[in-house]
């Protein structure tokens, strides 16, 4: 790709932050006993570029300790894991997840589905119903981490739904190209096998996550190979799904009153791809070795006002 046409892309992709307005609300559904960070590092990071609100749906565990990270999240209690919940009760507590989500869904712009989730059958069996029902209403949803384990086993909850977007690392991916693709990856001829990835799933959106980035929506396959930071500490992921998510709404939301030159969700992944990135290699020049998640996210800010200042 040309430096020219780098240059464009990039406008095209942050120039949805400046021709829209503010008001996002995003929804993060993941956090359990033993992870906690994860979910708050995607909710942060999307209030950090621009959504007005970021709820986090996790377990009466991880409530308390991801409230405690910052009072700027809307915390909601209502998810529950096998060894607190009796057999027999399974379908009545499973009913009360799904009516308390319902009440919020249709003022939710997207959900990140997974950060810090876990495997826990009985909670994954709730969170499919969830996204069934973020289906129904037509939300985009970002799937990564623990969510990605769900669809693996289970398609049909993303297959044909355009508005899904998948965020695979390395072994996420291998493992979906084990089972839609049923062969290994194939990095000789990678392009080729993302789009076909994409449209095995029935034209959801995939970020493969790397030392590049790949996006394909099954249509076409972009590259983000910006450098980022040679420091690749555990949390950067929940950064990009909680920015994506942003963008994707951002995006959503221009594609209604003009005709888009890519997807909206395509759009979405390579603008939070290029801001992560940025950040990244500003808090590895401030930290160097010692670089931590949290400084990348203090970075997303005067990352993004560096793409796209905010006029006066």
């Amino acid at each position: 790709m040309s430096a020219e046409k780098r240059l464009i892309l990039r406008k095209e992709q942050f120039i949805i932050a400046t021709e829209c307005n503010f008001g996002w609300k995003i929804a993060v559904v993941g956090g359990c006993r033993e992870y906690t960070g994860a979910p708050y590092f995607s909710a942060i990071s999307a209030l950090k570029i621009g959504a007005d609100l970021s709820h986090v749906f996790c377990t009466k565990d991880a409530a308390p300790v991801i409230k405690g990270y910052s009072p700027e999240l809307i915390v909601h209690p209502i998810l529950e894991e096998s060894y607190s919940v009796r057999d027999e009760d399974k379908k009545s507590v499973s009913a009360k997840v799904i009516e308390e989500v319902d009440k919020w869904m249709e003022r939710f712009d997207c959900l990140v589905i997974g950060p810090g989730l876990g495997r826990d059958p009985f909670l994954l069996d709730c969170v499919s119903n969830i996204m069934k029902r973020a289906r129904q209403s037509n939300v985009p949803m970002v799937i990564d981490g623990d969510g990605l384990f769900l669809v693996t086993n289970s398609l049909d909850l993303i297959s044909g739904y355009p508005l899904a977007v998948l965020t695979p690392n390395v072994n996420e991916y291998k493992r979906l190209v084990q089972k839609v693709l049923q062969c290994d990856v194939n990095d000789l001829d990678g392009a080729q096998q993302l789009l076909s990835l994409a449209r095995g799933v029935g034209g959801a959106t995939i970020l493969r996550k790397g030392g590049s980035d790949f996006i394909s929506n099954g249509e076409t396959v972009h590259a983000v190979s910006s450098f980022g930071s040679p420091r690749r500490c555990g949390g950067q992921g929940d950064i990009l799904s909680g920015s994506v998510a942003v963008f994707v709404s951002w995006a959503r939301q221009r594609a209604a009153k003009a005709e888009p030159s890519m997807s909206p969700t395509v759009m979405g992944c390579i603008a939070g791809s290029v801001l992560l990135r940025k950040a990244a290699s500003h808090a590895f020049e401030s930290n160097k070795r010692s670089t931590l998640t949290t400084d990348i996210i203090e970075h997303l800010g005067r990352s993004l006002e560096e793409f796209c200042p905010v006029s006066r």
